[in-house]
């Protein structure tokens, strides 16, 4: 078993054998998008590798775990892969739950894409499965209710047509409502990374689906941010990363935290040009 609360330089195929089977709590990561990055031109990633992954993450992850998978589709001769909904059903052939299909917002486009022919493109996936029942789901309450202060009347239409009231029917509507599952997110700039993890979408993931000192692992690692959110709210983590030059800068990260003794995540990475640690 690797140790926790580390990151790691290498391939995860070749890393994920050696974490013992049912070890992680909770897995989040983006993969490669099909092939719209490089990633410094390490980047060796298809259907095959993608199962290979899959079945590996599977094998860790505890029972009631959760992966949370953050992932697009390239458009090619006019159509999109369907790579992610591709890989969403092989989990659950593999015997996993697709338990949300939920909505990454970023706010905005890319110019990336024939806005000619068709609309911008603005969100990502994140698919969230489930070995079997999550054993955690720590709800975020923190949605503006349009309706504050109102009575609740709502009622559900059953299979024979006829409406039962929901549990609240008769409540009064409170100020703040639990968080739909599309999550408005500003991405963050390229800034050492091709494709930087907002820590506010993380954190809002760790904060949901694990307690305090479950682990973490990110398969995926990049520049280290699920990680640095893991630690900074007293989860343990496991990163792995192909690339030594996000490797490294994820490294740096967690160094400057441990060394200044911060909670805070640093996204403008030129930080460390005037402090290296």
């Amino acid at each position: 078993m690797l140790e926790t609360n580390k990151i790691y330089l290498g391939n995860n195929l070749d890393l994920l054998p050696q974490l013992d089977d049912e070890s992680v709590d909770c897995i989040i990561t983006s993969p490669p998008y099909d092939d719209l990055r490089t990633y410094e031109n390490t980047n060796t990633w298809n259907f095959d590798v993608f199962k290979q992954v899959a079945n590996e993450l599977k094998r860790v992850l505890k029972k009631g775990g959760v992966i949370v998978w953050v992932v697009n589709d390239q458009t090619i001769n006019g159509s999109e892969t369907g790579s992610s909904f591709r890989q969403a059903l092989y989990f659950q052939e593999i015997g996993l739950n697709i338990h949300d299909t939920m909505i990454w917002d970023k706010l905005g486009f890319s110019q990336v894409g024939a806005i000619d022919i068709r609309y911008p493109q603005v969100f990502d996936y994140m698919f969230i499965f489930s070995k079997g029942k999550p054993k955690t789901f720590n709800a975020l309450r923190d949605r503006s209710n349009k309706r504050n202060g109102t009575i609740m009347h709502g009622t559900q239409r059953q299979k024979d047509g006829s409406l039962k009231k929901l549990w609240s029917y008769g409540n009064e509507i409170g100020e703040k409502g639990i968080r739909f599952n599309l999550w408005p997110i500003f991405p963050k700039d390229n800034n050492g990374h091709p494709a930087l993890f907002p820590e506010e979408l993380v954190e809002g993931h760790i904060l949901t689906w694990t307690n305090e000192n479950d682990i973490v692992l990110d398969p995926f690692m990049g520049s280290g941010t699920t990680c640095i959110v893991a630690k900074n709210n007293k989860r343990q983590f496991i990163g792995f990363e192909i690339v030594e030059k996000y490797y490294n800068i994820a490294k740096d990260r967690l160094n400057y935290i441990k060394k200044n003794g911060q909670t805070s995540i640093f996204t403008d990475f030129s930080v460390f040009e005037k402090e290296k640690v």
